[in-house]
């Protein structure tokens, strides 16, 4: 069954272009021009991923994506026409997955879009990976994907648990941020690295009860990250 991919964006001629595009790649594709419209298609129709611009008329991309991320982990790839990191920053912390700055290479579209979908349907876990982790208060479940911490369920994004995942079956091992991101986001990634830092600070919030003085997942300076090996 082709993959359904909403694309969101204000300009008509970008729409077409993505939409001409992605069809001649065998995907099927739904459109909005503004937020608004983004939300109501969401709600009425399920999408494998969303192609989502920052600036929007009515309702802008990071809110969007916030209302989203209410309700589901579907892909989300922010874009955005601005300079400043901190609209690709915003994005990220509200769970989206990836950004692409605009103008962008159509080709590289495409492969963000694959690499994407293609950990997003990844064939199941090995059996003897399906067990639940538990690390003191902190359980993870590889089969429902979920977490829970001193008894009570963390919400985490797709990526904030693809993280803990791969933290928690690797203990004691640093991982540096290219790392994980060859792992986690599942190609090479031309972004900058502070992509893998929002996670880890977003992630921190949610499980460490005091993220100045962790107890699951720590910085190792210059290097970067590793999950503790101490029960």
């Amino acid at each position: 069954m082709a993959k359904r991919i909403l694309l969101v964006d204000d300009e008509p001629l970008i729409l077409k272009g993505l939409k001409y595009t992605l069809e001649q790649e065998e995907y099927e594709t739904d459109s909005a021009l503004d937020g608004e419209e983004a939300l109501a298609k969401f709600f009425a129709e399920p999408y494998d991923l969303i192609l989502l611009d920052v600036m929007l008329p009515k309702m802008d991309g990071i809110q969007v994506c916030q209302r989203i991320r209410e309700h589901s982990n579907v892909p989300i790839i922010m874009l955005t026409a601005k300079g400043e990191d901190m609209d690709k920053i915003l994005g990220l912390e509200y769970g989206a997955d990836d950004y692409i700055p605009k103008p962008f290479n159509i080709l590289e579209v495409k492969a963000r879009i694959k690499a994407i979908l293609r950990r997003s349907t990844a064939s199941p876990l090995p059996t003897d990976e399906k067990k639940n982790i538990r690390v003191r208060e902190l359980e993870v479940n590889p089969t429902k994907r979920t977490v829970t911490l001193s008894g009570k369920e963390v919400k985490l994004t797709a990526k904030e648990f693809d993280l803990l995942q791969l933290f928690i079956t690797n203990r004691g091992k640093v991982f540096t941020r290219k790392q994980m991101l060859e792992t986690v986001w599942k190609y090479d990634y031309t972004g900058d690295d502070r992509t893998v830092d929002v996670h880890i600070r977003r992630l921190r919030e949610k499980i460490e009860r005091d993220t100045t003085q962790p107890e699951f997942i720590f910085t190792k300076w210059g290097v970067g990250y590793y999950f503790t090996d101490k029960d």
